[in-house]
């Protein structure tokens, strides 16, 4: 029964982010409080991560780097130019673009490894590609935000870096030593850490919802219109990458997700630290649009019966 209410909880995460973001809408303070623990919750989501790896997921990359490195490479070029492109499109204001360009630099988002669980995808590729773009993402991520959006305004990249780290890198590991030393004892536990991270995730979104109560009644629509123009790119050019080096169904599936899928909730906690509360606002419309969107096409990939295309 325990179970079943978390799998619930976290197969709904865009529903619990939509509600608890009308409750920072209409009642802000309580969520403008959780702004100094900010960095806690997202270091605990990837203590969770961490915890639920093993040995077997790291083995999965060096049997197949070579599609790995297609994977990483499509992900952060492929996001980060979309938004720098739409960014110019749209002519977003300075905050606005950093912000839509961090979140596209951002790894894979961990609620992909679900997603392609679900949709019948490849999920040992799925939880590599994640794994390998977390860490690389301290170099990459303040790294592709300064040389895209350095000219909208001045990026820090080394703090940035340097909070990446500690908030990412460093948890992430310490959930890996402890599953490595303790395996059978965090297998009883480990359906606990995703309701875990979805909760923490939720709490962000919330508090940046809280925190830009004043620019998210103007910019909101707007904001979810470039939000889901990249989310789609994203996921359509994962698909196609994967269609041109010619992986299997499920591979591709995994590319489509991965790709049109980022960690968001990364790119929130940054922008709210390095740059600014309205520059967490694409951040925090990604979270839910990506999970919608997946959620969508996963129903209609079931539907379809495209289990049976040509492999």
């Amino acid at each position: 029964m325990f179970n079943k209410i978390l799998s619930f909880y976290t197969k709904y995460f865009a529903l619990w982010v939509v509600i608890f973001g009308g409750l920072a809408w209409w009642y802000p303070q309580p969520f403008i409080r959780l702004k100094p623990g900010m960095d806690w919750f997202f270091a605990l989501t990837m203590f969770g991560i961490g915890a639920v790896l093993s040995v077997d997921d790291f083995k999965n990359i060096g049997r197949k780097p070579l599609i790995v490195v297609l994977g990483c490479v499509t992900q952060y070029t492929v996001m980060p130019l979309g938004a720098f492109l739409l960014a110019r499109a749209f002519n977003l204001p300075a905050e606005l673009a950093v912000g839509l360009v961090l979140t596209a630099s951002a790894p894979g988002a961990m609620a992909s490894n679900v997603i392609c669980y679900i949709a019948r995808a490849d999920t040992a590729y799925s939880v590599s590609l994640t794994t390998v773009s977390t860490l690389l993402c301290p170099l990459l991520t303040p790294g592709l935000t300064l040389l895209l959006a350095g000219s909208y305004l001045d990026i820090a990249f080394w703090p940035m870096f340097w909070n990446v780290i500690k908030i990412v890198i460093v948890p992430l590991f310490i959930g890996l030593m402890i599953r490595h030393t303790w395996g059978k004892q965090m297998e009883n536990v480990a359906k606990i850490f995703p309701a875990i991270s979805v909760t923490f995730i939720i709490f962000i979104c919330s508090m940046v919802i809280a925190l830009n109560h004043e620019h998210m009644a103007e910019l909101t629509i707007f904001i979810l219109v470039v939000v889901l123009l990249l989310n789609l790119y994203g996921m359509g050019m994962g698909y196609t990458v994967g269609s041109i080096f010619r992986l299997d169904w499920r591979r591709r599936r995994t590319l489509c997700i991965e790709i049109g899928m980022q960690n968001a909730g990364l790119g929130t906690v940054l922008a709210l630290k390095h740059i600014g509360p309205r520059a967490a606002i694409p951040a925090a419309c990604f979270v839910f649009v990506c999970i919608i969107t997946a959620a969508i096409l996963v129903e209609l990939w079931q539907r379809n019966g495209k289990e049976a295309e040509v492999k």
